[in-house]
């Protein structure tokens, strides 16, 4: 009895040292979204008619298809989302951003022939080829095409990060909510989200994450309206 009273002291002083960093970084982890929700649910809004007029919007983009096959409704909003704000006129140009890893697989295309198909003009959009996180994106959309002032699109659970990393790189950004019908196993995005937002403020606050390419400046042309 008394070896065993030995041996479980400095193991119950190890099993309370564990616990007292969990507890730590659970408090942490809901702290730091906390904050990223705080500083930006307030300029996100989730009806299309009142999301604020900008001369651009940033378009996010994401995969056209999903792992069963079937189109991407998270796809499907944006895009939709897009073309009626344009239609609205709540924006002069879309900038469509998105990843083109391989020539098999090339977002901003994806989502031009898209919107080309809801009638949106070929001058009304430009193609940004490397953003290839929300970070890249919204970097190369100050750095690289000169934008000051943008309408994010994206989902609602998307929206904090992306206007949280927009006001750390001075971006004068409002979230506007692409709608969408209730899809099954969205809790698995918007938990990857609550992990992307710790992770962003690391990228911001620590190692000072650079993007991955940028390259000239471009500035947007935005065509008069006809």
């Amino acid at each position: 009895m008394p070896i065993m009273m030995s041996l479980w002291k400095p193991f119950r002083a190890v099993l309370m040292v564990l616990g007292a960093a969990l507890l730590v970084a659970v408090l942490l982890f809901v702290a730091a979204n906390a904050w990223v929700l705080a500083k930006t649910q307030a300029r996100i809004e989730h009806d299309l008619p009142i999301c604020s007029a900008q001369p651009v919007a940033i378009v996010f983009g994401t995969s056209h298809w999903t792992r069963a096959g079937g189109r991407n409704p998270h796809f499907e909003a944006r895009m939709s989302a897009a073309s009626r704000l344009m239609r609205m006129r709540r924006v002069q140009h879309l900038l469509l951003s998105g990843d083109n890893r391989t020539r098999f697989y090339n977002e901003p295309v994806t989502m031009w022939r898209d919107l080309r198909a809801r009638q949106v003009r070929d001058v009304d959009m430009t193609l940004d080829y490397a953003g290839f996180s929300t970070f890249d994106t919204l970097s190369r959309a100050r750095d690289v095409f000169g934008v000051e002032r943008a309408l994010l699109v994206t989902q609602s659970w998307h929206l904090p990060r992306a206007l949280f990393i927009a006001d750390a790189l001075g971006l004068e950004a409002t979230g506007c909510a692409a709608p969408a019908q209730p899809v099954a196993g969205v809790w698995r995005l918007q938990m990857r989200e609550w992990v992307a937002r710790v992770a962003t403020l690391g990228d911001l606050y620590l190692w000072e994450r650079r993007p991955y390419f940028l390259g000239p400046l471009e500035p947007l042309e935005i065509a008069p309206r006809a």
